[in-house]
């Protein structure tokens, strides 16, 4: 007696179009195909080909954070914040090497015409180990709730920028008249007060309790003005940038506008640029 195998005879067994050595009988949900064990992607009802869940995962709306990140594998990670810490802790051990180096890198108003990098590198020397200490802990603690936010590349940008504004602010409220012209500043303060207002900004637009974020700002303002050696005027400046970067970044992101955290950085960018052109020509001095 011979079997018979009816439809599902050798010859014309369901084969995985990927895989034709593989015989299944599990259909994609979607499309119908027979999809193989190596090619099967579980959905929310039965499977899907990778092709069909492929295709799904264009279409499929991104989910992003307030601050516009997405959310996915690497939401939660602080890498740049680790890395920034690394390298102002980096940027100390050579100063203590190198003594002339703090000199080489802090901002001085009398000398940001001809050596300009000063309006950043100024960001990553510090006055000493507890100088570092405290603003190193204070960049730790806020990028834990700052960085996953808001996302890498808008970090980055809001911690240089809030680190450029600071200097900023530094040469707009010194005259030439005193020794505010010749005095040089250091340290993370005008980043760190950069994410001090991205952080004030975000919970205003979440309708979060703005007590703390408020006070803790207020506190460390009035440290900077009552306290001799501080560098008010780049607390100040970080702050207004932070703040300012953090609102474009927001309102972009709920817009859906891929492009509005760059537009936002651009602007901010330029309109520091501008002032500091206006403050030397004041003066009577040029940019290189």
């Amino acid at each position: 007696m011979t079997a018979s195998y009816g439809e599902h005879s050798p010859e014309n067994q369901p084969t995985c179009p990927r895989h034709p050595d593989q015989v299944t009988y599990v259909s994609c949900q979607r499309c119908g195909r027979p999809t193989c064990a190596k090619c099967q992607v579980q959905a929310p009802v039965g499977v899907r080909c990778v092709d069909c869940a492929r295709e799904f995962s264009k279409r499929a709306p991104v989910a992003r954070t307030l601050g516009g990140a997405k959310v996915g594998r690497f939401t939660g990670t602080t890498t740049v914040t680790m890395w920034l810490i690394y390298l102002c802790v980096g940027m100390q051990v050579l100063a203590w090497i190198f003594s002339a180096l703090p000199r080489a890198l802090m901002f001085v108003p009398a000398l940001g015409p001809d050596e300009p990098w000063r309006f950043i590198t100024s960001a990553f020397v510090h006055g000493g180990l507890w100088h570092l200490a405290l603003n190193m802990l204070a960049l730790w603690m806020i990028g834990q709730g700052l960085e996953p936010v808001l996302g890498k590349v808008r970090y980055i940008l809001l911690y240089l920028l809030s680190a450029f504004g600071g200097s900023v602010f530094v040469l707009l409220l010194a005259s030439t008249t005193s020794m505010d012209w010749y005095t040089g500043a250091v340290g993370a303060s005008g980043a760190i007060f950069g994410m001090f207002g991205a952080l004030f900004v975000l919970n205003k637009k979440a309708k979060a309790d703005m007590r703390a974020i408020t006070i803790l700002i207020a506190i460390n303002l009035a440290y900077g003005f009552f306290v001799a050696g501080i560098s008010w005027q780049a607390h100040l400046g970080g702050l207004i940038t932070g703040a300012t970067l953090a609102y474009g970044f927001i309102t972009s992101a709920q817009r859906k506008w891929h492009w509005g955290a760059w537009a936002t950085s651009a602007v901010v960018f330029v309109a520091l640029v501008a002032a500091i052109i206006v403050k030397y020509s004041s003066v009577g001095l040029t940019l290189v």
